[in-house]
Parts: structure tokens; sequence; C-alpha cells
């Protein structure tokens, strides 16, 4: 647009003329993903709270002052961004600075334990002090929930119908802004802890997915070497009459066992025209 012509919507509508990248709701917004300076609030706010709260604290307070308060510092980050390791990596620097050192940020006593055993959970003789990549993680998983499940967002609408029409499955292939394709990353993680409640099948892979309690892909491992299309819906599989058209011919014996087997649980299925979850 020219600028002639923004200059006067921007005037019509009592508002100014910006750029990206800028602060929405305390979060960096852009068509790019954030730079690491980008994420220094978080980062500001546990050196402030250093400072502040763990000087008059014993051991056992700072273990939950750690786990309160500055694990839980950049979680309204870490619920829409995938953070940089950098980022972890100086948050992590002040919760290991207030668990064992205190307030004194000069102090160069060593640590009592290794990091990675600080994380672990108390049942397996860790402090449970979270794991803020695992966290990070566990918070992004909610949204591709959220896609699978078609809730009545915006965002949920935009993607399926931009990326995904034409019976097109979600995989690991990166499509879309910076934000969706860290997103689409953690679908093996996904699919490996939510199995699909079965309603139309377009939705459900044939191989990938978890339905009827099982992975295809593992269950049939001999019959999966020969199919011709390894990303296929269950509806898919439904309408086509053709073995051809699934599987590379001839099947080894032990592949044509496991099509009998395949055969007979797609035969007990019921679709209907509702959508998969």
């Amino acid at each position: 647009m020219e600028q002639e012509s923004s200059l006067t919507l921007a005037q019509s509508f009592g508002c100014t003329l910006g750029s990206l990248s800028f602060t929405y709701m305390g979060l960096p917004l852009s068509l790019n993903k954030p730079k690491i300076v980008d994420f220094w609030p978080p980062i500001s706010k546990c050196e402030q709270r250093l400072v502040s709260t763990s000087i008059f604290l014993s051991q056992a307070g700072r273990l939950q002052l750690t786990n309160a308060v500055f694990s839980a510092l950049p979680t309204f980050y870490m619920c829409t961004f995938k953070l940089h390791k950098t980022v972890i990596k100086h948050i992590d620097k002040f919760r290991k600075h207030c668990l064992w050192r205190g307030a004194d940020l000069n102090t160069k006593s060593p640590p009592k334990a290794a990091w990675h055993m600080v994380c672990l959970p108390k049942s397996e003789e860790g402090l449970g002090v979270i794991n803020l990549l695992t966290q990070n993680e566990a918070l992004l998983l909610k949204n591709l929930h959220k896609f699978f499940n078609r809730l009545d967002i915006p965002w949920v609408h935009l993607i399926w119908e931009k990326h995904f029409q034409n019976d097109k499955l979600p995989n690991n292939i990166g499509k879309g802004l910076f934000w969706w394709r860290d997103n689409i990353k953690l679908l093996d993680k996904f699919k490996g802890i939510a199995s699909v409640n079965l309603s139309d099948g377009r939705t459900c892979s044939l191989w990938w997915d978890i339905w009827e309690g099982q992975v295809c892909a593992q269950i049939y491992p001999e019959l999966f070497s020969f199919a011709k299309i390894k990303h296929l819906s269950l509806q898919k599989v439904l309408s086509i009459t053709s073995i051809e058209q699934l599987f590379h011919l001839p099947l080894s014996s032990e592949a044509y066992s496991q099509l009998l087997l395949l055969c007979d649980k797609l035969d007990g299925l019921h679709l209907n025209s509702d959508h998969d979850i």
C-alpha cells in the first residue's frame, strides 16, 4: 500500500502507523522467529527476583522459590514460543544461583549436584526442579491438542483451511510461519501420547496415529514396508477398492498375513460424518 493511502487510513481510524516487530500483550510479534534479545524481559525479571527475594531463605526455601517463582516467570512465553536454548541457559543460570548460592551474585561456591540430577523427579532421587525444555514442549503440545480437536479458535480454522485441505494429513514437514513449524516438530511426541477418537476417519492416519489402541506401522511392520503411501487417512483407505493402489506387489507371505489382520480390523470400523478428535 502506498504511504499516502496508509496515512489516510490511519487518520480515519485514529491510529498511528507502525511496523513489525512490536510487543503485543507482552509478547514479541513478528513474521520471523523472535531473537534472543526479544526474550530479555523474563530473563531480566529472574535477575531482579534473585537479588530481592532469596537473601534470607534457607536451602529448602530457595528450592521452593526456584520452582514456584523462577520456573514460573517464563511460562507465559513458553505457552506460545519455543524458547531459544540460549534463553533457557540464561534462566537456568539464575535458577542455579538461587538454589545453591542465594542472592550473592559474586560468590563462586560450586553446586552440590549436577543440574540434570536436580531436574529429576523426587521419586527418582532428584529435587523435582522443572526442566524448562520439557516444560516448554509440554505447553506447546496443548496447541496441537487444540488443532486436532478442531476447537473454535481462528488460528485453528486458518491452518486447517490453508495447509490441510483435500484430505491432506499433518506431518513433520514444516509449513507456514515459524510458530506453526515449531509446533509441528512436536508431532511425533504428540502422537505418542494421544489416541484418536474415530468419527469420519478423514484426519486419522492409517499408519501413524493411535487408533483402536494400536499404531499400525509398528504392529504390521512388514506390511508397512510395502506401502506406497506412508501418510494416508483411514477414510481414504476405506474408499480404495484396488490393493495395487496401496501396496507394492507382490507381498511377502508375512506381509500378506498382516494384511489379513489389518483388513479384519478395518472391517470392524463404523465411521460417521463427524470430525475425528
